[in-house]
């Protein structure tokens, strides 16, 4: 796994040996839930920069609520979560500087071909030279002969693939990725699986959920099983967890 990653850049210079490492997320005492229940254990941890967290756990164990919970998309039952030291408001200008997000849904405008999707949220955030970044980006994910495509004329992992370079395009100091290898061929899950690697050495904070065991094993440097209790795990421990689950895995 060796693959150029795209254009775009995360701007986050890799931190020094000697620098104090800063929690860029802090989850304390954390229930994810819908109407006052929660869904899963108890979740606490920590996300420095240059680390990747992989949320596993069993098909509607919670974790994708406990991401959206993270990432203030979802109130929480109780507890507290804090992104670069502040509480979560996903309203704030902040915020949206800082976070990247990609769930796993189609959130995109009908209208809009995917270079104009590439567009907006590049020159929304502040990007230099966005002709260039996008075209790395279209290129990367095997997008550029479907630039002036609309988003409903596109399949499925196309439309998957458009997402992920919309949070590419842009800078980011925390990305929080929900099952990115879903819809995506064998050797885009590779190339997405080492750019993602390149990124969190250089600075990047990575939040990402995946049942993929090769994938989180090229990914992570730590994880965390959720369920009715949760236990935190090395990435090796979490990917045998997944693939005793999915055998046919790839």
């Amino acid at each position: 796994m060796n693959s150029k990653a795209g254009g775009a850049q995360n701007n986050v210079p890799p931190e020094s040996p000697q620098s104090p490492r800063r929690d860029v997320v802090r989850a304390e005492k954390l229930q994810a839930g819908y109407a006052g229940k929660a869904v899963c254990g108890v979740v606490s941890f920590s996300l420095h920069a240059a680390q990747a967290l992989a949320l596993v756990g069993p098909n509607g164990a919670g974790k994708s609520t406990v991401v959206k919970t993270v990432v203030g998309q979802l109130e929480a039952v109780s507890g507290t979560t804090l992104v670069n030291g502040a509480e979560v408001d996903d309203r704030t200008l902040d915020f949206r500087r800082e976070v990247a997000v990609v769930f796993d849904d189609d959130a995109f405008f009908p209208a809009l071909t995917v270079e104009e999707h590439l567009a907006i949220v590049s020159a929304g955030h502040g990007v230099e030279d966005v002709e260039a970044v996008i075209a790395a980006e279209l290129e990367f994910f095997g997008l550029a002969a479907l630039a002036k495509s609309r988003p409903y004329n596109l399949s499925s992992g196309q439309r998957r693939r458009m997402l992920l370079a919309a949070a590419f395009v842009r800078p980011r100091s925390l990305l929080v990725l929900d099952e990115p290898e879903q819809r995506l061929d064998t050797a885009m899950r590779h190339k997405l699986a080492d750019r993602l690697r390149a990124e969190v050495d250089a600075g990047l904070a990575l939040l990402v959920v995946t049942h993929d065991p090769d994938f989180l094993a090229a990914v992570a440097t730590k994880a965390l099983f959720i369920a009715d209790t949760i236990h935190t795990m090395t990435p090796r421990q979490a990917a045998a967890a997944i693939a005793s689950e999915n055998p046919h895995a790839d």
